[in-house]
């Protein structure tokens, strides 16, 4: 049987299997996608999963910076 037959001429998902919302931002960090957008992800067009795909890397620095941690409860 050839592989052929199941290759489909779709965008793939971005998913990297490291599912966590973050709880500020609202998107996943392992894909940078919104809940709404893994959600509809399987209904979309390709041109609308195009679209997400490459606005996917301007929203990585959002998750970079951090709040907190030990440095921030031992300046208080």
């Amino acid at each position: 049987m050839s592989k052929d037959i199941w290759k489909r001429e779709e965008v793939e998902s971005p998913c990297r299997q490291i599912c966590v919302l973050h709880p500020v931002e609202r998107i996943c960090a392992g894909c940078y996608r919104s809940l709404e957008e893994i959600a509809r992800w399987s209904k979309m067009s390709a041109a609308e999963r195009a679209e997400i795909i490459a606005a996917l890397p301007d929203r990585a620095p959002r998750l970079s910076r951090r709040r907190g941690g030990r440095a921030a409860r031992l300046s208080r």
